[in-house]
């Protein structure tokens, strides 16, 4: 049986790595970055495409090629959070 404690802490690894891409996607104006760019920032490839997957997945960011961008509900919701 898996250690729960191991669970929760990749859990909260892959949350904060999510909430610092988007942060960073956010705070720049929305602009595009590639996905090169923000495995420069971050060092870690795979880390940064689950990341984006799960960012994908769940409605925040757009694709484009190799392209990211926050979606108009991410950008709206981090203004209001202001």
């Amino acid at each position: 049986m898996p250690d729960q404690g191991t669970s929760a802490a990749v859990y909260d690894d892959d949350a904060m790595t999510d909430g610092e891409i988007m942060t960073m996607l956010l705070v720049s104006g929305g602009r595009p970055w590639s996905h090169d760019e923000i495995v420069r920032e971050f060092g870690s490839e795979p880390a940064v495409t689950d990341s984006l997957n799960r960012l994908y997945g769940g409605g925040l960011i757009h694709r484009l090629d190799r392209f990211v961008f926050p979606t108009r509900a991410a950008v709206c919701s981090h203004q209001l959070a202001r």
